[in-house]
């Protein structure tokens, strides 16, 4: 996995317009996120995390942060689409100053995703774990953000 590109690379590119920013969609976008959050939540309350559904989670989970994420660049006045969309979203998170770190496993996460859902990638709970953690630890911040 190769490093990611700066944001403004992705508006050179084209993958990102810039636009008048859209409200109505970021709320859309935000509440989507909450309901999505609790219910992940619930679900993990009552199931609990095993290989068997870690995947399921992983992909809520990047989701969930990914439809915050979104929300801010609308509101921000940014809307990315094509191919390399979604590492434009991962990208943005360093304009919102997250750490280098938490940019790079929120990309690992993007990475992981699309094997899951391209090449039948198989995770498993010890990993589920580490996102959720992540998650959680982000998903207040970035509500507050957008």
């Amino acid at each position: 996995m190769k490093g990611i590109r700066n944001f403004k690379e992705f508006i050179k590119a084209g993958i990102v317009k810039i636009q008048t920013p859209d409200k109505s969609r970021a709320e859309f976008l935000i509440k989507e996120a909450e309901q999505g959050y609790n219910y992940l939540l619930e679900v993990i309350e009552k199931i609990g995390i095993k290989n068997e559904n870690a995947n399921d989670y992983i992909k809520r989970c990047y989701d969930i942060l990914m439809e915050l994420v979104r929300a801010k660049m609308l509101v921000d006045g940014y809307n990315a689409s094509g191919y390399g969309a979604h590492e434009a979203e991962v990208s943005y998170l360093r304009t919102l100053d997250f750490r280098e770190i938490d940019v790079q496993f929120a990309d690992q996460m993007r990475f992981f995703r699309n094997g899951m859902l391209y090449y039948g990638t198989i995770l498993d709970k010890e990993y589920a774990e580490k996102v959720i953690k992540f998650t959680k630890e982000n998903y207040l911040k970035l509500k507050k953000m957008s």
